[in-house]
């Protein structure tokens, strides 16, 4: 696959660029992975690339997976880049963390006008860095967003518990619920504690062309189910620009991805991977799957209209 790498320094933003064989004018951002040359990263590339897209991968920072005051303006000088290149259909891929962050893009940047979220959050978190801290994989950043935009973090709902706390409340509920990663009290637990505010929302009233939201019941890092249904309440009342889908099943767990999608990333034993991660999967496997492939379908048929459309 021909592609150019971008760094912050030199070109305002981290990221690889991957032009299909088929000349198209469509790009989608994809940020997936803790690196935009990655496994993951580079799977999703070319799941997209087989439907004729062109994909421009962006992550934080070199094999970093924490968010902190991320400068959106980096997904906007992206966005620049690729009209200047031929590319006249704008589109953004998140799941978890960076589902959040796509439905932020989408809301400040118009010339997107496709969104697909994948267990997103509603709301703006709490920066937060991974390594090795005081015995934590992962600690929040006390006065820092996981998003900022002209040098100011974009209004966020703190978590109720802070470094080191915050890892043991991870920690504790992973072991309980027999999880690989198992985080939905640290989110549940802060909004209960009523620091989640209006401002802290994501407008996503503001999204432009088509949204699509997806998610799983028994996600167990967060209640994404319960934020993808505000989503819908609040566009419902409010006056807004864009269409949208809601696809929620049971089961899924966190990796609640299209099959074929899963079995680029895991091409050995994906759905036995998907088991050894989470006990919902362990326990509902068939209906995990089942899942996985009647997304596959709604994901490709998504891309496709959006592709064809006029948007």
């Amino acid at each position: 696959m021909k592609h150019f790498h971008f760094e912050p320094e030199t070109d305002g933003f981290y990221g690889a660029y991957w032009e299909n064989t088929t000349q198209t004018d469509a790009a989608l951002i994809v940020m997936l992975g803790d690196d935009p040359e990655d496994h993951m990263c580079k799977a999703c590339v070319r799941w997209l690339q087989n439907d004729g897209f062109n994909v421009l991968s962006m992550s934080p920072a070199k094999k970093d997976y924490g968010h902190h005051n991320y400068p959106l303006e980096r997904i906007e000088t992206a966005i620049q880049w690729l009209k200047e290149h031929g590319n006249k259909k704008i589109g953004v891929v998140g799941a978890s963390t960076t589902g959040m962050l796509a439905l932020v893009a989408a809301s400040h940047f118009p010339d997107i006008t496709l969104t697909l979220a994948f267990t997103p959050s509603d709301f703006v978190w709490q920066g937060f860095m991974q390594g090795k801290k005081d015995g934590c994989k992962e600690w929040p950043i006390p006065g820092e967003s996981t998003v900022s935009y002209h040098g100011k973090p974009i209004p966020y709902m703190p978590f109720v518990y802070q470094h080191p706390e915050y890892w043991h409340v991870v920690e504790q509920s992973s072991k309980e619920h027999k999880d690989l990663l198992h985080s939905r009290r640290l989110f549940d637990d802060s909004e209960a504690a009523g620091l989640l505010k209006e401002e802290h929302m994501i407008p996503v009233e503001k999204i432009q062309g088509r949204l699509v939201l997806v998610g799983a019941e028994d996600d167990g890092l967060w209640d994404t189910v319960k934020y993808i249904k505000r989503m819908e309440q609040r566009l419902q009342n409010k006056a807004h620009a864009c269409s949208y889908a809601a696809y929620i099943y049971e089961h899924g767990t966190h990796f609640v991805f299209p099959q074929t999608l899963l079995r680029k990333i895991f091409p050995v034993a994906a759905d036995w991977i998907v088991t050894k991660c989470f006990s919902a999967a362990k326990q509902y496997p068939a209906a995990c799957h089942a899942a996985r492939m009647d997304l596959d379908q709604k994901i490709h048929t998504e891309l496709m209209n959006w592709k064809m459309s006029r948007l």
